[in-house]
């Protein structure tokens, strides 16, 4: 009888000690495992980044891209698989970069298991084309007829003009739209919106003009506030209705540099105007906007390309 019980103490014991075993073996790996996870992470999150990096000189040089991703990757912890940074054909040729990264995560307790390390991977891609859609565009429109917009040879960039903000074709239409589209034109905050840029999605197609804006002192800040810097104007085709029916068509997207407004007097200087007239005076930029990608084939073909591209993570 003693012996049986201490048979079964021993036995006791030693499932004890192995379950002991199998339990610090489980909880060593997953604490590996977590950790393998995490790097994985991190080197999925260099790979996004660089990409976006690099995508957004894709529309100059594909060369300074594929550079501007190695960059990114090589200071954010490296692991580049050779030949694996490269252009591809996305919608349109040499629109997409891509990249694999590979990194060794290091076992830590999963050593005992014989797993010194494992490799992690992540590979990304990014693209840049036009906009389907827009997020911070301020609400001033410019006409497709613009002489640099629609001349010979343009859309042309840098070069000095000058943008009316007065009566554009219909009664009531200062050249403002209220992106809301609420057809009350109660009171867009037509101010907030030129500081600030609209913050939701913006879409191509019609929008209210609004009739009662005025150049007061709010406005007038607003645009003291943004001068010097790149804003974005949305293109219309045509303008009709009158009053608060009267609607914008926009069928683009535009970068602005705005230099002054008023009266100018030179490139960089302008004089107060008295009245709802307002004139600004800069120069239409190409620019990386943030926006949303098509996904189809089409890339936008019926979108007039006026030099404002967006980036975005792609498949």
């Amino acid at each position: 009888m003693t012996n049986r019980l201490n048979d079964e103490r021993g036995q006791a014991v030693l499932l004890t000690v192995l379950f002991l075993i199998v339990l610090l073996g489980a909880s060593a790996l997953t604490i590996d495992v977590g950790a393998w996870y995490r790097e994985q992470r991190q080197a999925q999150a260099t790979a996004d980044q660089a990409v976006l990096s690099g995508a957004q000189t894709l529309p100059v040089s594909t060369a300074q891209a594929l550079a501007d991703t190695q960059t990114y990757a090589d200071k954010n912890g490296g692991g580049v698989v050779a030949g694996s940074i490269k252009t591809l054909f996305g919608l349109q040729p040499n629109d997409t970069v891509t990249v694999t990264i590979q990194r060794p995560a290091p076992g830590f307790f999963a050593k005992v298991l014989g797993v010194s390390s494992v490799t992690v991977q992540a590979k990304a891609a990014a693209r840049a084309g036009l906009p389907i859609a827009v997020y911070g565009a301020a609400p001033i429109v410019v006409s497709k007829d613009h002489p640099l917009l629609a001349g010979a040879g343009c859309p042309c960039f840098n070069q000095e003009t000058t943008l009316p903000l007065d009566k554009t074709g219909a009664p009531g239409a200062f050249g403002f739209v209220d992106f809301d589209n609420t057809g009350s034109n109660g009171n867009p905050p037509l101010s907030a919106w030129i500081t600030d840029g609209y913050q939701g999605e913006l879409d191509l197609g019609l929008y209210d003009s609004d009739p009662g804006a005025k150049m007061n002192g709010v406005l007038t800040s607003a645009l003291d506030l943004r001068t010097g810097s790149d804003l974005l104007f949305p293109v219309f085709d045509t303008l009709g209705g009158t009053g608060s029916t009267a609607q914008y068509d926009i069928i683009g997207w535009v970068g602005f540099h705005l230099d002054c407004f008023g009266l100018a007097v030179s490139t960089t200087n302008c004089q107060n105007q008295n009245g709802n007239s307002q004139t600004l005076t800069g120069y239409f930029t190409k620019v990386i906007w943030k926006g949303l990608l098509s996904s189809s084939g089409s890339n936008n073909s019926n979108e007039p390309d006026y030099g404002v591209d967006t980036v975005n993570l792609v498949n």
